[in-house]
């Protein structure tokens, strides 16, 4: 059984995929699971708390609003005691062996300071984000034209920032970034750079945290053997535009922070632009749908 490991998992209007998330969280014998509520208004946390609120490993932390991803995952990791916290999205589930796995490979080197296992959906293809290097402008351009069809002209260019596409490696192996949806992380290394950055509120952060882990000198590693089902968007898809606003605004910081000194002025300004223009397509295109639901409602 997995040992010195806490678990947060933040919710915010889950359903009932939350039960399965602390089902499948509470399996693995961890030390205690932290579950941060960012002001939901269904019943998940309800549900939960009736079914679980017994088992001492629980502890429910309410925020009277939404404070965001990051904020939570700070305010959960305050709660934990253990050596490693494994951030655990509501919407996944951890089959046998998965949590174990991850600490097995963070155990296996001192400067190793977050590990990430196999996103899948439920009929075992791997999802895009769970492995991926960073998106430096050039990597962001080619993923959002969709250009990463051409690789085979040319890798170096036509690379995008997403690894899934890859051979599946037999081992754990050292990648730039890992998705947020399930990091596992050593409370040293996250200590050491100061938590997650609560100027985000939505998207982008776990791709800040992996950076402030590379440059505080941490590895992060991809563990093949610990996989998780992952409901893809499940708790977005009601409020798609102000998803993507966040996404966007995320993006813009998270270039911000680590490219504007590298790049020419112009360019990062082209980039921001960029960033805005297609947040826009996107937010026209969810409103479109929204309206035509709407008036076949009415129909």
């Amino acid at each position: 059984m997995p040992q010195s490991c806490d678990v947060v998992v933040v919710n915010y209007n889950a359903g009932l995929l939350l039960q399965d998330c602390v089902i499948s969280v509470l399996a693995q014998g961890v030390n205690r699971l932290v579950l941060v509520d960012n002001a939901s208004h269904d019943d998940s946390l309800e549900r939960v708390a009736t079914r679980f609120g017994a088992d001492e490993r629980l502890i429910i932390l309410r925020n009277p609003s939404n404070t965001g991803f990051a904020a939570a995952c700070n305010l959960g990791a305050r709660h934990c005691e253990q050596a490693h916290i494994l951030f655990l999205n509501p919407d996944t589930v951890l089959q046998a062996g998965a949590l174990q796995a991850m600490i097995d490979a963070l155990r296996h080197s001192d400067d190793l300071g977050m590990a990430g296992g196999l996103l899948c959906n439920f009929d075992g293809s791997e999802q895009p984000g769970g492995r991926r290097v960073f998106p430096t402008p050039r990597r962001a351009v080619v993923r959002a034209l969709n250009l990463s069809g051409l690789a085979w002209l040319s890798p170096r260019l036509f690379s995008d920032y997403l690894l899934h596409r890859e051979p599946l490696p037999l081992h754990p192996t050292l990648v730039e970034a890992i998705s947020g949806a399930c990091m596992l992380v050593k409370r040293k290394a996250l200590d050491s750079v100061g938590g997650w950055d609560e100027g985000y509120f939505l998207h982008c952060e776990d791709l800040d945290l992996c950076m402030r882990f590379r440059q505080a000198g941490w590895k992060v590693c991809f563990v093949p053997q610990a996989r998780i089902f992952h409901t893809w968007a499940a708790c977005s898809r009601t409020r798609p535009v102000f998803v993507e606003w966040h996404k966007h605004r995320g993006m813009i910081r998270f270039y911000g922070k680590f490219f504007r000194d590298d790049y020419p002025r112009l360019l990062s300004w082209g980039v921001s632009a960029g960033v805005w223009v297609r947040f826009g397509i996107v937010a026209g295109y969810h409103s479109v749908l929204r309206l035509g639901r709407i008036l076949g409602q009415k129909c």
